[in-house]
């Protein structure tokens, strides 16, 4: 393989930033560039008021439906009328968000958050801005940019990597234009995040319900504020992460009770629901008449409900990634994971093509493992294990997952799997090189790991929150302390 001396990075969320300090640190690459959509870095972070126009949504769709490529005009560069199209680029952040990983755990090794331990949403934020200008790596950015096109350019000789061609699209305020072009690059990080394309799983006649009242149900990324339910009678779908929060919020604002509709118990949930909530399995059908089934035979009727809030999460979307040109799909959404990688990171079929940050796991902390293992494979300091032991690793993992009946990219924590998910890439990166070249894999010591184990955003069954809204329980009590990510 060629050396790399040039490398593109998507998106300049927590991924991105971590990403772009890795690469930098190497002293090694001539060329890096960092390109983010919206106007600043932050990523999902960015909270935007306004949550955008309603977008039409269609249940059971996946992203390559709903987020499809753009169309690339057949002569580049050029300056076209604006694309109206649905990008999704509006964030999921609602006013009372807050982070759900204890901040010594979430942060990266060398910046701490500003106070802790659950933070709300605009200190990641301005965390994330800062880690740029901080590392001088703001230097980097190409904001308003959006990626169309990610190409990889022609590989005429077996032992040379030929590199990636990327299609740009800007939109010029001046001339009320976009400006598209192209840039090519010997390596691509995919930092784009998973929390952008909602899903809404199909239901038996739910496209018919949206039709008949219109408005009336609704993702919970387009949710903003629980005020503006106040005395709204409301069905909440699902009770992970979201699905808590806005529960929490809700039951305070909305008339009660307050439904949430539940596959299974969750690990807040005790053997009651908690005031005002009244729990119900999930939906069976939506009527022509506009009633409500769910499978225990209970039914809402159509005039007892003014909002449906699915929080029923998100798919990573690939828009630009040409499935065609480059050889295959890079995500299976039948199996829900990446195909053909290495520790959720390294593509085997495509040695310069890298993502960070998609599995659920400890979120900024984890993606600095990841960011300084590419960038000291790329840098040509490290290297990874033969093709035999990437597949075999895939095919484990495979095994694994389906047997214990989990998804292909959760690392659980309580069963040492994080620790052996962050071991690999620290032996991996190494150290840096005695001239002070390249990043350390940061240690995760004691007082980190107590904290993962032991404080909780909320009251688990049988415990109390302290004074300040949070709870600290026995680490022998926990399964699975990463389950709220």
């Amino acid at each position: 393989m060629a050396p790399i001396k040039s490398v593109a990075i998507i998106g300049a969320g927590a991924s991105g930033a971590i990403t772009a300090s890795a690469l930098a640190a190497e002293q090694y690459f001539d060329r890096i560039r960092v390109f983010e959509r919206r106007e600043t870095a932050g990523g999902t972070w960015i909270y935007d008021p306004d949550p955008g126009r309603p977008f039409k949504f269609s249940p059971g769709n996946l992203p390559p439906d709903v987020d499809a490529p753009s169309q690339i005009p057949s002569s580049l560069p050029i300056s076209i009328p604006h694309l109206e199209k649905e990008r999704y680029e509006k964030t999921p952040i609602y006013e009372s968000l807050t982070t759900n990983v204890p901040d010594i755990a979430m942060s990266y090794s060398d910046l701490p958050f500003a106070y802790g331990p659950f933070v709300p949403h605009w200190v990641p934020k301005q965390y994330i801005e800062n880690y740029f200008s901080s590392h001088r790596t703001d230097r980097y950015l190409v904001t308003n940019t959006t990626v169309e096109e990610v190409v990889k350019l022609k590989d005429d000789h077996a032992d040379y990597s030929p590199g990636w061609r990327l299609t740009l699209r800007r939109f010029n305020d001046v001339t009320q234009l976009d400006e598209w072009w192209q840039e090519d690059f010997d390596a691509v990080v995919l930092a784009n995040g998973h929390y952008s394309v909602p899903y809404v799983p199909h239901v038996t006649g739910l496209e018919g319900y949206m039709t008949k009242y219109p408005g009336r149900v609704m993702h919970s990324k387009q949710f903003r504020s629980a005020p503006d339910f106040k005395q709204k009678r409301v069905i909440i779908i699902g009770n992970s992460a979201s699905g808590q929060d806005l529960t929490t919020a809700l039951v305070r604002e909305a008339a009660l009770p307050l439904w949430q509709s539940r596959r299974s118990p969750g690990r807040w949930d005790g053997d009651n629901p908690p005031p005002g909530v009244e729990w119900k399995p999930i939906i069976k059908e939506y009527l022509p008449s506009g009633d409500i089934i769910f499978v225990d035979g209970t039914v809402i009727k159509s005039d007892e409900v003014d909002k449906i809030i699915y929080c029923t999460g998100y798919k990573p979307s690939f828009p630009f990634w040409n499935a065609q040109r480059n050889g295959g799909q890079i995500y299976d959404y039948g199996e829900s994971r990446l195909v053909g990688t290495y520790i959720h990171t390294f593509f085997r079929d495509h040695p310069t093509l890298a993502i960070i940050g998609l599995p659920r796991v400890l979120t900024f902390r984890s993606m600095e493992y990841q960011a300084i293992a590419v960038a000291r494979v790329w840098s040509g300091r490290s290297s990874l294990p033969s093709t035999e032991e990437q597949i075999s690793w895939e095919q484990n993992r495979d095994v694994l997952t389906k047997r214990e009946r989990r998804k292909f990219h959760d690392i659980t924590w309580d069963n040492g799997e994080t620790l052996e998910y962050l071991q690999a890439f620290f032996n991996i990166a190494g150290l840096p090189t005695l001239a002070g070249a390249g990043r350390y894999p940061p240690v995760l010591d004691a007082e980190t790991r107590w904290a993962i184990q032991n404080i909780k955003k909320y009251p688990e069954p049988g415990r109390k929150a302290d004074e300040d809204g949070y709870v600290i329980v026995g680490s022998n009590e926990v399964k699975d302390s990463l389950h709220f990510i």
